[in-house]
């Protein structure tokens, strides 16, 4: 039986009468989404710069959970990654996701900390060259653990905070965005967001391979971005003028995995009240709670999670 925690953090994932396990996502977990492109458009080029096609990244990611297998790193584990570059980094969080573990991004430099905080010692340092370490390992890989959608698949590491996400608040997060700002198939689509955050996961890591896009850093049609003034969706984290918004600002906010809204319009599935300094949040994509139960009990209540701003 859930405890009153578990309850209400569930609560706040529901919206209306529509839980998380009513609305279907495409995929079983993250992973799958590589697997699933694959089968449907292994020929089609996803990285234009280094050429890379569904059916090679396939391979990467693969070869990628072999080498992790051989680090003796097992499914349901933590992996801390740090920046190993683009697309590596991209590759190297599909490859803990394969082998059923889960990555921990960091927004603080403080290692000690943050693998006391998340109770692991993998750690993927930046100086590593994934591509040379992989290299010698199969292009097949059988996972002995496939993960589920309620698992969890990535901690925000700081040392005010460690959020938690599950495969499930990815994909719906992922889709939900697709929804509200219409990316097609095979257009060439660019963000330049670094690896240190949950938005770079679902805005660079996983929607252009969701979608279907071209990544490239030229002649790009859509540009997500939090430098780049004119991209075509600016990324904005102060919530506190969120009323504020443009029609082309994505508001983000980890909490609710990586975008809330698109102006002042939530995303599919996700509901926002904004009352003086508190954002009050539901819906499917609101995160399985903090590290910390204690800051859990405080954040969760009214089936809403309530976040100062």
């Amino acid at each position: 039986m859930p405890t009153n925690l578990q309850e209400r953090i569930y609560q706040a994932q529901c919206i209306g009468n529509v839980e998380p396990i009513e609305y279907m996502v495409p995929y079983p977990n993250t992973y799958a989404l590589i697997e699933g492109q694959n089968i449907k458009f292994s020929e089609q080029v996803i990285y234009e710069q280094h050429n890379i096609t569904n059916c090679k990244f396939y391979e990467l990611v693969q070869q990628t959970a072999h080498w992790l297998d051989s680090l003796n790193i097992k499914p349901k584990e933590r992996v801390i990654i740090e920046d190993i570059g683009f697309p590596q980094t991209e590759i190297l969080l599909f490859g803990i996701w394969h082998l059923g573990a889960s990555a921990v991004l960091l927004k603080s430099p403080d290692i000690v900390n943050a693998k006391q905080s998340c109770n692991t010692n993998h750690l993927i340092k930046a100086d590593i060259d994934l591509l040379k370490v992989i290299d010698s390992f199969p292009t097949d890989f059988d996972p002995k653990y496939k993960a589920l959608l309620s698992d969890e698949a990535l901690v925000s590491w700081s040392p005010e905070k460690g959020i938690r996400l599950s495969h499930y608040n990815l994909l719906v997060n992922t889709n939900s965005i697709q929804k509200i700002i219409g990316i097609k198939s095979r257009i060439r689509f660019f963000c330049d967001l670094q690896p240190d955050s949950t938005s770079w996961v679902v805005l660079k890591a996983i929607l252009p391979i969701y979608c279907g896009c071209i990544f490239t850093d030229k002649n790009a049609d859509v540009i997500i971005s939090d430098k780049i003034q004119n991209s075509t969706f600016y990324i904005r984290k102060d919530l506190k003028n969120m009323k504020k918004f443009k029609d082309n600002q994505l508001a983000i906010c980890s909490e609710n995995t990586a975008v809330l809204s698109l102006g002042t319009l939530p995303i599919h599935l996700s509901e926002l009240t904004l009352k003086d300094n508190v954002l009050l949040i539901k819906g499917h994509s609101v995160m399985m709670g903090y590290i910390d139960d204690s800051k859990n009990e405080s954040s969760f209540r009214d089936e809403s999670l309530y976040i100062s701003i």
